[in-house]
């Protein structure tokens, strides 16, 4: 009997030990739609990556589950009585190679942000109206002008050119990121491109990575300031291009979140086992048709005619897309800033909750399509045109789908009208839009902070992520008075200016907004406290388990 009772309590230890073993070195498998191409913050562009680097890397502020800035590298802050200087109070943390997180590490993250005036630049000048930033990155000023200090190694301060009230939540966009000037000197251009060059302070640290890999893993920090906190031992991530392969992979056990569309999304709600583990999740971002309006493109700058745009934008019939191509949740949107993420501060109500605002100019109305076409014909003097429409071969499955059924909606309405389809990478779509080597783009927007800014900001003239080269010197100067002009302290004021801009967007058809998408995620059973957000950073894993 003794021997009996020693054989079941060494089991029942040995099962305590298994059971403990499995929970501390959890990793978690997670689907990622794109490619990581950069860990380097300055060079990193979509959420993917994005989501990547906050896993290693902490900023100034985290987000809570509802998306509000709360402590993270920062302690605590002090705002001056004007609005204008911030200071922030770092806590003790270290880099994973020993040494200390500073205030310099943010001055020199900061600066070198504006010298290279990357795409994320203008989140320093336009948006968080840093003293010193608009000279750097748009006339080359001496980097050393922009207004950020360090007093001593736990105190760094910030001036702005005007108050922001959101200042805080832009703390922790990638963007404003701190790096260690010493590690990042050591390796120089190949920062971000494999765990041997790059450092983190986050809740977890890169273990294996190349740029452009279709999977990698990053382990739990031992050294992270939280550490008792993350219940993970790592993530691996997994590239999945397609919904079937997705759905494939989570049937398989192979990874515990991924992301699925049309036709299976129907199916897993009809399975009994997959439907309980289905969850749907606003994704924040946007889908649009971005028109390129100079000469050199677009069948010899057609598309610089407002009416030929206006044309187009009224045959594509959003309900379809969603309904029968996308099929995940996602909204039909007929507004330039998407619905359901910037809601007033006074009011409470969603910027873009009125989706009829603007049916003169945008929807689907074959008649209006039709009225808008003739009026470009008339004015051009031409009655046919031909455009190349690009757009991600490796941005999901559904993103084929919706370039066909606009192609074929835009045939079928506007006669005379032709769209070539061209696939490509998202790399490869993105350069050719920065380069304004496009016609027109099946492209995405992610809202970077939850204000209307983050999309208007876009059309501003010369704007580094105006891709169609549009140019509006009322809107520039609505856009200015927001953001540094008369209206920065009215904030109703503010909120009516915007939707003033807003209009001058649709009436022009700058874009042509399609749907706003959400994620139809499933999730292994027995995985909890996965954060998902509309803003900023989608998914964030610090206090999730399995």
């Amino acid at each position: 009997m003794k021997k009996i009772l020693s054989l079941i309590l060494a089991a029942v230890m040995l099962m305590s030990v298994v059971s403990f073993a499995s929970a501390e070195d959890a990793y978690l498998g997670v689907m990622l739609s794109s490619n990581v191409m950069s860990l380097d913050t300055n060079l990193a562009t979509d959420g993917d990556s994005f989501e990547v680097i906050a896993d290693c890397i902490d900023g100034l502020t985290q987000m809570d589950d509802e998306g509000a800035a709360i402590p993270a590298l920062a302690e605590s802050y002090d705002l001056s009585d004007d609005g204008l200087t911030y200071t922030f109070h770092l806590r003790d943390a270290k880099w994973t190679n020993g040494a200390a997180v500073t205030a310099n590490d943010f001055v020199f993250a900061w600066r070198r942000i504006a010298k290279e005036a990357g795409e994320y630049a203008y989140m320093l000048d336009e948006i968080g109206n840093i003293k010193g930033a608009a000279a750097i990155i748009h006339d080359g000023a001496d980097p050393e002008t922009l207004a950020v200090k360090a007093e001593d190694d736990k105190t760094f301060v910030v001036e702005l050119e005007v108050p922001v009230s959101f200042f805080p939540s832009l703390m922790y966009f990638p963007t404003f990121y701190p790096i260690n000037e010493e590690f990042y000197n050591s390796v120089g251009e190949a920062y971000g491109t494999s765990p041997e060059t790059f450092l983190s302070n986050g809740a977890f640290t890169l273990e294996a990575y190349t740029p452009g890999a279709a999977s990698f893993s990053v382990k739990k920090n031992a050294d992270y300031w939280d550490a008792e906190n993350v219940k993970l031992a790592g993530i691996n991530y997994q590239v999945v291009g397609s919904s079937d392969n997705a759905l494939t992979a989570f049937r398989s056990g192979t990874l515990d979140i991924v992301m699925i569309n049309g036709s299976q999304v129907d199916a897993a709600k009809k399975d009994a086992d997959l439907s309980s583990k289905l969850t749907v999740t606003g994704a924040g971002y946007m889908w649009y048709l971005s028109f390129s309006q100079t000469e050199k493109n677009a069948d010899n700058g057609a598309l610089a005619n407002a009416n030929l745009r206006l044309a187009i934008s009224n045959a594509i019939d959003r309900d379809n897309l969603v309904d029968n191509y996308v099929m995940d949740g996602s909204l039909a949107t007929y507004t330039a800033v998407p619905p359901q993420f910037a809601a007033s501060a006074t009011t409470g109500e969603d910027f873009s909750a009125d989706q009829a605002r603007f049916a003169d100019y945008v929807g689907f109305n074959p008649d209006k399509a039709a009225e808008y076409l003739a009026a470009a014909q008339e004015e051009l003097g031409r009655e046919e045109f031909t455009f190349t429409m690009i757009y991600g071969s490796n941005e999901g499955d559904e993103v084929a789908k919706v370039a066909q059924a606009i192609k074929e909606d835009v045939e079928d309405l506007l006669p005379g009208v032709t769209i070539n389809l061209q696939s490509m990478t998202k790399t490869e779509r993105l350069d050719k839009m920065q380069n304004d080597n496009y016609d027109i783009a099946l492209t995405r927007w992610g809202p970077d902070y939850a204000d209307p800014m983050t999309y208007l900001g876009m059309w501003i003239t010369n704007n580094s992520n105006n891709y169609g080269f549009w140019s509006n010197a009322e809107y520039d100067q609505l856009i200015a008075d927001c953001t540094t002009g008369a209206y920065i302290t009215d904030y109703d004021a503010r909120w009516d200016a915007m939707l003033q801009a807003e209009t001058l967007v649709m009436q022009e058809a700058v874009i042509a907004p399609l749907y706003t998408k959400a994620n139809a995620n499933l999730i292994s059973e027995g995985v909890e406290g996965v954060a998902f957000h509309p803003v900023a950073l989608n998914r964030v894993y610090k206090n999730a388990t399995k």
